[in-house]
């Protein structure tokens, strides 16, 4: 937590980090071999899921899979979305991953298609290689020549020198005014360690030298220390930077270039545009200077999507750059968005048979049990064994999610009686207090005639409104 000191007092940085439901995941929870632990890193129980899972990250890191399709199938609650968020904590922040809800294709101020396509790219990554040279060395004396203070002389500002050696040699530079600011907006001294682009000036200070570490009685932690470099001072240096096509895309069919992704206007993109990009990666991929990186779309309630998407999805999935899309949905036998016909998932057969369909089952009441601890951990929430058991069975009896969300509710029932301990009477009192899909459902059938616009008694809700309107005539 970072201390803001201003005039003798002093100000802590309070940060409120927010707790997602699945902010507890940190991976798969695999071994080297890809076997599932019954429970690591946040994750608990869907074994087989989970190794199948890690066995299609280990495809994507190597490379070796483009245009494959995964589709995450099972009840509502039996943790998909989990799988795909310890899918992307494993491939790690190199690896593009985008996450979309298929109902969001819809709400978007352009096509479907387009909507799709955007998505698309940016689940592809481009490693971009340049070389660039640089001066690096250990600063041995920093002049700074004062100007006069009379206004009307040295208006070109403050020259200088800067030293700077390696083992092998040691070489004096002259410095402007340019070059002087940065200096001292990175708190460059004698001693220190730095690396001087050559293309824009920008100054990185790596350490300071070991030759120097014996200067002071005391030194703060946060000091460095590293060897003088050797050899010469001037080096060639590979920077490598990793955007994805859709940034590209963006940069190049904006006026304001890169600043657009700030902004917020995107819009559509001309396929003219697109085709010429394509083209361009693939000229730097022949040449060694860049090399894509598939990554990772995950589109969660794929059902949503209509007829019009999954024809889409079928072309663009036989694409080169084309990334690996994972699916989830929840749904049955349902129909197929846009058509009359109904189909396993709710997607199209022909789509169906290019995936590669992983099965999650419900937790059993052992697991459930775990996945609340973990939560109540999550959650700084402190629960006894029985207020712990009595949840897990209201688990078992209703759903996961619901229970979830009477930790932190019980808590600050247990707060209010000025207990730091979740005990079992919280969690009847809560339990009481917020209904559960079944109960609430017994609910309205019990007194469905005091609600408008049922159709439990087989009676439309038009039909009471027309009686309501004759009884007042």
């Amino acid at each position: 937590m970072a201390d803001v000191k201003t005039a003798g007092t002093e100000v802590k940085d309070l940060r409120l980090e927010r707790i997602g439901a699945h902010s507890h995941i940190r991976g798969l929870g695999l071994d080297d071999a890809l076997e599932a632990r019954m429970q690591g890193q946040g994750m608990v129980g869907q074994m087989s899921a989970r190794k199948a899972a890690g066995i299609v990250v280990t495809m994507i890191k190597e490379g070796k899979i483009a245009g494959r399709a995964v589709l995450l199938a099972g009840a509502p609650g039996t943790g998909k979305t989990a799988i795909a968020m310890g899918m992307a904590q494993a491939l790690g922040e190199d690896v593009p991953f985008t996450m979309i809800a298929g109902s969001e294709i819809f709400s978007l101020e352009m096509s479907k298609t387009e909507a799709l396509t955007q998505a698309f790219r940016r689940s592809i990554g481009v490693r971009i290689k340049e070389e660039t040279e640089i001066i690096e060395g250990e600063v041995v004396e920093i002049v700074i020549e004062r100007p006069s203070t009379d206004p009307g002389r040295d208006k070109a500002g403050r020259t200088g020198r800067l030293c700077l050696k390696t083992t092998d040699m040691e070489t004096e530079f002259d410095l402007g005014q340019k070059m002087i600011e940065a200096l001292q907006k990175e708190k460059v001294t004698v001693g220190d360690v730095i690396t001087i682009d050559k293309a824009n000036g920008k100054i990185n200070k790596i350490g300071r030298s070991f030759s120097k570490s014996k200067d002071f009685d005391a030194t703060s932690q946060n000091v460095r220390f590293v060897q003088t470099p050797d050899g010469e001072l001037q080096k060639r240096k590979e920077v490598v930077h990793t955007v994805s096509l859709h940034e590209i895309d963006v940069i190049n069919s904006r006026q304001q270039g890169f600043l657009a992704l700030f902004s917020g206007d995107i819009g559509e993109i001309k396929s003219e545009v697109r085709e010429q990009i394509d083209a361009r990666v693939a000229e730097w991929r022949e040449e060694g200077k860049a090399e894509i990186v598939p990554g990772v779309l995950f589109i969660d309630e794929v059902h949503m999507l209509d007829i019009e998407c999954f024809s889409w999805m079928n072309r663009a999935l036989e694409t080169q750059l084309a990334p690996v899309v994972v699916m989830a949905s929840n749904r049955g036998i349902s129909r197929i968005r846009g058509t009359q016909d109904k189909s396993p998932h709710g997607i199209p057969i022909d789509l169906l048979d290019r995936l590669i369909i992983i099965a999650t089952e419900s937790y059993s009441p052992k697991e459930l049990q775990r996945i609340l601890q973990i939560r109540c951990e999550e959650e700084d929430v402190e629960m006894d064994e029985e207020a712990l058991k009595t949840l897990t069975a209201l688990g078992s009896k209703t759903s996961l999610r619901y229970v979830l969300q009477l930790i932190t509710t019980s808590s600050i029932v247990a707060q209010k009686r000025k207990s730091s301990m979740v005990e079992k009477l919280d969690i009847k009192k809560v339990y009481g207090l917020f209904c559960d899909v079944q109960r609430s459902t017994e609910y309205l059938r019990s007194h469905e005639k005091e609600f408008l616009f049922s159709d439990f008694g087989g009676r439309t809700g038009d039909a009471e409104m027309q009686d309501a309107g004759m009884a007042l005539d």
